[in-house]
C-alpha cells in the first residue's frame, strides 16, 4: 500500500464495503429470525437483522463457533478513529447480510478471500463491537465520554492474569453457526482495517450441542448457563443488560452493555481424578441431568431456603454463591454467553482447555464484580485458572444504513 495514507486506506476500506453491500446484499429484514436455507445439500442460516437499538450477538442465542479478538487502535487522530469505526460497521453490515462481492477486474486483487465461495452467506453471523477503557485515554479526546464503570479488568485473588492477553482498545466478538464463517469474517474485517488497528490477543471458542438435551455442557462435563435470565423478557433485559445515560453515565451509552470476557483454563487432568460425588458437591448440581442436588430436573428451583445449613447443597457450592436467589441478589444476575475452548497442549504437554466466560451487564460493579467477589475462595478455584480477557462496553446498535457503531460516542 505504498503511497496511501492511513486515513485514505480506511476510507477505501469503507468504500469497498459499502459498494459490496450495495451490489447484492440481501436484507434479513426487521425482526428476522435465523432460518435454515437449503443450498446444494448444505444448511446455512441468515443472521439476525443488523440494525437496531442494540447490537446483535448479545441477546442472540449463542451460535456454535466464536472468535474474541482484542485490538489496539493505531490511528493518529479522532477523525481517523471515526473512519475506522465506520469501516468496521460497513464490513460487519455486509458480512452479516451476505451477497456477491463485485468483480474488481483482471488486475485488481479479489474483494473477498473466497473462503465461503463466490457468494458470502450469512451463516447466522453476528459481529459485536465493544470498546475498552484504554480507548478513552488522551489520544482521541474521549475522556469525558468514558462509561463510568469501565476500567482495566480487575485481578481477583484467585486469578493468574497474563496482561499480554488482557484488555485492549476494542473487542470484536464474532459468532456464527460454522467455523469457516467466523474465520472469514475476522479475515475480511482485518483486511479492511489494516493500518488502523492491530490484534492484541485472540481466543476462539465453541458451544457444544446439548447432550442429551437441555443446556450445553462445559468441558468439566456440567451444564453451563442453566439459570440465565430470559432474553425474551424485555423488562428484565432492561433491568439487567442494557445500560442507560444518567447517574454519571454519558448519554451515548444508552442501548449498550458492559461486556465481560474472562478466559479461564480448566485444569481438567486434575478435575478428572476427583470422584463424581465431590464434583457435584462443588457445583451444587447433578452432572448427568443438571438438576440442583435438592431437586430432580435441570430448571428446578434449588430452594436454598429449605437447606439453610447446606446439608444438601453446600454453603460454598458454586451455584449457591453465584446466584443465592435472594431479593438482594436478584439484580446482580447477568446474561451469560459462554464458549468452550480447546487450545491443544501447553509447553509441558498438559491439556490446555477451558471456558471463555462472557457476560453482559447493565452495571459492571453491581453484577459481575459483586458475584466474582462472592465466589472468591470457592472449592472450584483449585481446578480453574482465569488468565485472560477484559472489561469492555458493547456499543449501542447502528440504527439504520446511514448510522455506524460508535457514532454517538464520538459526537
Amino acid at each position: 500500500m505504498t503511497g496511501i495514507g492511513r486515513r485514505d486506506f480506511l476510507h477505501a476500506g469503507a468504500g469497498v464495503a459499502a459498494g459490496v453491500a450495495a451490489a447484492g446484499g440481501v436484507s434479513a429484514g426487521p425482526g428476522a429470525t435465523r432460518r435454515a436455507v437449503a443450498d446444494a445439500g448444505t444448511s446455512r442460516s441468515a443472521a439476525p437483522a443488523f440494525h437496531g437499538d442494540h447490537q446483535q450477538g448479545i441477546l442472540t442465542p449463542a451460535q456454535r463457533s466464536a472468535a474474541f479478538v482484542a485490538l489496539d487502535v493505531t490511528t493518529a487522530s479522532r477523525a481517523e478513529l471515526g473512519d475506522l469505526l465506520r469501516t468496521i460497521t460497513e464490513r460487519a453490515r455486509f458480512l452479516t447480510t451476505g451477497g456477491t462481492p463485485p468483480d474488481p477486474g483482471l488486475t485488481a486483487p479479489p474483494r473477498d478471500s473466497g473462503v465461503l465461495g463466490p457468494t458470502v452467506v450469512p451463516d447466522g453471523l453476528t459481529v459485536t463491537l465493544s470498546v475498552g477503557a484504554s480507548l478513552f485515554d488522551g489520544r482521541y479526546g474521549l475522556a469525558s465520554a468514558k462509561p463510568v464503570k469501565l476500567r482495566t479488568m480487575d485481578e481477583f485473588p484467585d486469578d493468574s492474569l497474563r496482561r499480554e492477553v488482557c484488555d485492549g482498545d476494542l473487542l470484536l466478538q464474532v459468532c456464527a453457526d460454522d467455523r469457516d464463517a467466523v474465520t472469514h469474517a475476522v479475515r475480511e474485517i482485518a483486511r479492511a482495517t489494516r493500518g488502523g488497528m492491530g490484534v492484541r490477543w485472540r481466543q476462539d471458542g465453541f458451544v457444544s450441542p446439548p447432550r442429551p438435551s437441555g443446556t450445553p455442557r462445559n468441558l468439566m462435563g456440567f451444564k453451563d448457563g442453566t439459570s440465565n435470565p430470559d432474553t425474551g423478557d424485555a423488562a428484565l433485559m432492561k433491568q439487567l443488560v442494557w445500560a442507560h445515560g444518567g447517574s454519571g453515565e454519558p448519554a451515548w451509552v444508552t442501548g449498550g452493555s458492559y461486556h465481560v470476557v474472562r478466559v479461564i483454563r480448566m485444569l481438567v487432568e486434575f478435575w478428572d481424578r476427583v470422584n463424581l460425588h465431590e464434583q457435584e458437591n462443588m457445583i451444587g448440581r447433578r452432572r448427568d441431568t443438571g438438576a440442583p442436588l435438592t431437586a430432580s430436573a435441570e430448571h428446578d428451583d434449588p430452594h436454598f431456603e429449605n437447606d439453610p445449613t447446606g446439608d444438601v447443597i453446600q454453603l460454598d457450592a458454586h451455584i449457591r454463591l453465584a446466584n443465592p436467589r435472594t431479593k438482594a441478589s436478584a439484580d446482580q444476575r447477568m446474561l451469560r454467553r459462554a464458549y468452550n475452548y480447546d487450545g491443544g497442549v501447553d509447553a509441558n504437554g498438559t491439556l490446555d482447555m477451558g471456558l471463555v466466560f462472557v457476560a453482559f451487564n447493565q452495571d459492571l460493579d453491581r453484577q459481575f464484580v459483586a458475584v466474582q467477589k462472592r465466589l472468591a475462595g470457592e472449592p472450584l478455584t483449585d481446578y480453574i485458572q482465569p488468565f485472560g480477557g477484559g472489561y469492555y462496553f458493547a456499543l449501542p446498535g447502528a440504527r439504520d444504513s446511514s448510522d455506524w457503531l460508535g457514532r454517538s460516542m464520538l459526537a
